[in-house]
C-alpha cells in the first residue's frame, strides 16, 4: 500500500518541491540560528547563492560534534517555548545529542513513520507489538504514531522481560514486531525455551527492524526462526534528522525509499567531502527540509551507502538507499586492513552450526594488532572432529572476506551477552592513541 501521492511524483516535480523547500529552510536557519550563519559566512555562501538543488554541494556540512557544541538548543530555529517534545542521545561518549519537536514537525514525523510502515506490509488490521525502549531515544515512539496512524492496533510492551514478551504476542495475536534484528532473534530463542514455536505457535508475519544494520545474513536468520513467510524489512532513521522514518524498504526489498519531499539525500567521499554520483558507495549527508525544530542541513551521518534513482516495481518514484555496509566511524582499522563488523557477521552466519551471537575482540600485543572472533554454538557438542572442522570454516571464510588471519574462539550455547537494544559487538582493547 502506498500511503501518500508525494511517493509517486515525478523527478521533476520532486526536484521543484525540494528546491522550493531547501531555500526557504536555508533561509530560515541563516536568520534564526546563529552558529548557521557563522559556518555559511566563513563557507562563503549566503542565501541568495542557492538558486538550484546542484546549488546545495556549496553548503557546509554539519556533524554530531556540531551539535555537541552547541548543547543543549544552540541550533534550533524556534524558541524552546514553541517545543511539544524533547528527545536525547545517551551522551555515553560526550555531551548528549539533544533534538526538538514543535507540534508541526511531530505530525511530519508520524507521516513520514506511517509511509515506511505501509511500505513494510504494515496494515490497519495488524496488532503491533514494539519491542524498542521507550523514553529519550526516539524509535519506540516514532514507530507508535505512525502505525497508530495507519491503524493498527498498538501494543507499546519496550524492552525486556523477554518471557512476558512471548505472552503478549501469543495472547494479543501480535501480526507486526519493531524490534533490533538482534532483540528479534532474541525473542525467537527465548520462545523455543518456553516452548513455543515462533513459526507455528505465533502470528508474527511482518518485522519492521532498525536501529541496528540488517545484513543478509541477518535476514535470512530472521527466516530460519520466524518462518519463511515472514516479510522482514529494514527501516532507518536517526534522533538528529527526526528519528525513524527517513527510509524504510518495501515488499521487494531492493532498497529502502527515502521521503525526499522531506529529506535531500546526498551521497559523498567521506575523506574528501566530494558529492558522488548515483550509483558509487560513500557516506550518506541528509538535508532536512520540513523541519521547524531542528533543520539540519548537509548533516553527515557516518553511515556507508549508495543511491539509485530508478523507479521501483512497488510503484514508488522516490530515491533509494541500499542497505547499510557499515558505519566510517565503525570501522576497524587493523594491521592496515580496513574491516566491518558487518563483514565479519555475514561469515558467521555462514557457517552451519553456528548461532547468530557473536563479539569481535581487537587487541595490541607489541606493534601488532590482534583480531579474536568468540561466535557461539547452535548446540552443544563435545565431538573435537565436529569443533575443528567448524572453526578451520570460520577462518577460512574470514581470511577470504577480511584478508587477515584471525583467532577463532568458540564457546557454549547461551554464553555470549544478549541486547534488548542497539548490540554492542566490538570490544576494541588497543591503547589510544
Amino acid at each position: 500500500m502506498i500511503w501518500s501521492k508525494e511517493e509517486t511524483l515525478s523527478r521533476e516535480e520532486m526536484n521543484a518541491l525540494q528546491l522550493e523547500r531547501l531555500r526557504e529552510t536555508v533561509r530560515r536557519v541563516y536568520d534564526k540560528v546563529p552558529a548557521y550563519r557563522q559556518k555559511m559566512i566563513e563557507a562563503g555562501v549566503s542565501p541568495e547563492d542557492i538558486k538550484e538543488l546542484s546549488d546545495l554541494a556549496r553548503l557546509p556540512f554539519v556533524t554530531k560534534q556540531d551539535m555537541r557544541d552547541n548543547y543543549p538548543f544552540g541550533l534550533f530555529a524556534v524558541p524552546k517555548d514553541k517545543l511539544v517534545r524533547i528527545h536525547a542521545s545517551s551522551g555515553t561518549t560526550g555531551k548528549p545529542t539533544v533534538v526538538g519537536y514543535t507540534e508541526a514537525d511531530l505530525d511530519t514525523w508520524t507521516e513520514c513513520v506511517a509511509r515506511i510502515a505501509c511500505a513494510g506490509g504494515a496494515a490497519p488490521t495488524d496488532v503491533a507489538q514494539i519491542c524498542f525502549g521507550y523514553g529519550m531515544f526516539t524509535g519506540a515512539l516514532g514507530l507508535h504514531y505512525g502505525l497508530e496512524k495507519i491503524g493498527a492496533a498498538i501494543v507499546p510492551s519496550s524492552t525486556g522481560n523477554s518471557e512476558k514478551q512471548i505472552m503478549y504476542m501469543k495472547d494479543f495475536g501480535t501480526t507486526l514486531l519493531v524490534a533490533t534484528p538482534s532483540y528479534a532473534l532474541r525473542l525467537a530463542e527465548v520462545a523455543r525455551e518456553m516452548g513455543i514455536d515462533p513459526k507455528t505457535d505465533l502470528n508474527v508475519k511482518i518485522g519492521l527492524v532498525g536501529s541496528e544494520l540488517l545484513t543478509d545474513a541477518m535476514r535470512e536468520e530472521m527466516h530460519k526462526v520466524w518462518g519463511e513467510d515472514m516479510l522482514v524489512t529494514s527501516n532507518y532513521g536517526m534522533s538528529e534528522l527526526m528519528g525513524p522514518g527517513v527510509s524504510g524498504e518495501c515488499e521487494h526489498i531492493c532498497g529502502m525509499h527515502i521521503n525526499e519531499d522531506f529529506f535531500i539525500p546526498e551521497i559523498i567521499n567521506p575523506e574528501t567531502g566530494q558529492v558522488l554520483p548515483e550509483g558509487e558507495w560513500g557516506e550518506l549527508v541528509i538535508t532536512c527540509i520540513k523541519k521547524e525544530a531542528l533543520p539540519l542541513i548537509r548533516y553527515r551521518t557516518k553511515d556507508i551507502t549508495r543511491l539509485h534513482y530508478r523507479r521501483c516495481k512497488c510503484g514508488r518514484t522516490t530515491c533509494r538507499m541500499e542497505n547499510l555496509t557499515g558505519r566510517s566511524d565503525d570501522m576497524l582499522k587493523i594491521r592496515g586492513v580496513n574491516v566491518f563488523p558487518s563483514q565479519i557477521e555475514e561469515v558467521v552466519l555462514s557457517v552451519e552450526g553456528l548461532g547468530p551471537h557473536y563479539e569481535i575482540i581487537v587487541e595490541r600485543e607489541g606493534y601488532n594488532d590482534k583480531l579474536t572472533v568468540r561466535v557461539e554454538l547452535a548446540t552443544h557438542t563435545d565431538s573435537f572432529k565436529t569443533l575443528e572442522t567448524i572453526e578451520k570454516s570460520v577462518r577460512g571464510k574470514l581470511k577470504v572476506m577480511l584478508g587477515l588471519d584471525a583467532k577463532v574462539k568458540l564457546e557454549s550455547p547461551n554464553t555470549l551477552a544478549r541486547f534488548e537494544g542497539k548490540a554492542k559487538r566490538v570490544k576494541d582493547l588497543r591503547p589510544k592513541a
